[in-house]
């Protein structure tokens, strides 16, 4: 409802293409490091530390994300940046906006762990990889050391979600408990960041032709809904067969289930910064329809089910 709200508003002129970028902005420098901030610092330190969940759901996204990177580069011949965010389309995951308010459905106990290292993930491993290939892909000429020292100034210095995942790493490492002047603006720019990053989404699809669901857009669709369970699974339990798997089996099924999850809200935001925002937003709004069925495909085959009220 709300990418059909933000079609609406562009396509009634309520809102134009160079709105949606002031928005994007707002969205990655604000909202989305408070959601992130959020995330780590809520859950006990020991739930974010769940190597058992952290290394097997990095081990499956960063399978995903090179398998859908090769076969943007090698079979449908596109260009590095273009193949960066194809993979990133595949293997990062709607953590915070889909994936929790389903966890809470069928996996309660779980749910705030699962949200807390699945983002851990996205923001630590998978994002940063993203930036990297994609100023790398865009260096303009520079090589080498300068542009090594690029991509390290706009990946840490440059980076608000980078920043927000590190203090929040020092926050809760700390202890500290954060007073409620500090906490609930944090907690109201975080909740803002769902509604926001789906109206830019429905905004950037207008004026989009049907023909441009091309073969690129359908990689991305199946390698996410289909690809990135099935690379999490199998690195759950390949982790799971020489004893470093999770020691809760619920979290296990819950990585599967949340690597199921449309792509990223972040995806099409980032995309933006680099052109290739009309490609992700329409490979999002294709995957969050079918999705309905994947997911509930995924839940059936995992044995989860919504509980009687």
């Amino acid at each position: 409802m709300l990418i059909g709200l933000g079609y609406a508003a562009v396509f009634k002129g309520m809102f134009t293409p160079a709105d949606l970028r002031i928005l994007g902005r707002y969205i990655v420098n604000l909202a989305l490091p408070a959601l992130v901030f959020r995330a780590v610092t809520g859950p006990d330190l020991g739930e974010i530390l769940e190597f058992g969940y952290l290394f097997p759901y990095a081990v499956g996204s960063l399978l995903a994300f090179g398998a859908a990177y090769a076969l943007g580069r090698v079979v449908l011949q596109l260009p590095s940046l273009t193949a960066t965010f194809q993979a990133m389309g595949s293997s990062c995951s709607n953590s915070g906006f889909i994936g929790y308010p389903i966890m809470l459905m069928v996996l309660p106990p779980v749910a705030p762990a699962v949200v807390a290292l699945s983002m851990t993930v996205e923001n630590l491993v998978m994002i940063p990889i993203v930036l990297i290939l994609a100023e790398r892909a865009r260096g303009e000429g520079v090589r080498g050391w300068a542009l090594a020292a690029r991509i390290f100034g706009r990946l840490l210095l440059g980076n608000p979600i980078v920043l927000a995942l590190i203090v929040g790493l020092v926050v809760a490492l700390s202890g500290l408990e954060l007073p409620a002047l500090v906490s609930r603006p944090i907690g109201l720019i975080a909740d803002s960041s769902a509604a926001v990053s789906l109206i830019v989404i429905g905004g950037t699809l207008v004026g989009l032709p049907l023909g441009a669901v091309d073969r690129g857009v359908i990689s991305v669709v199946a390698g996410k809904l289909i690809g990135f369970p099935l690379a999490v699974a199998f690195a759950f339990l390949v982790f799971g067969a020489v004893g470093l798997g999770p020691g809760n089996p619920d979290l296990a099924r819950a990585a599967i289930l949340n690597a199921a999850m449309p792509a990223a809200g972040i995806y099409p935001i980032l995309a933006q910064r680099y052109g290739e925002e009309a490609r992700a937003a329409l490979a999002m709004l294709v995957m969050t329809v079918l999705s309905f069925f994947t997911m509930s495909a995924v839940m059936l085959i995992l044995g989860l089910g919504v509980p009687a009220a």
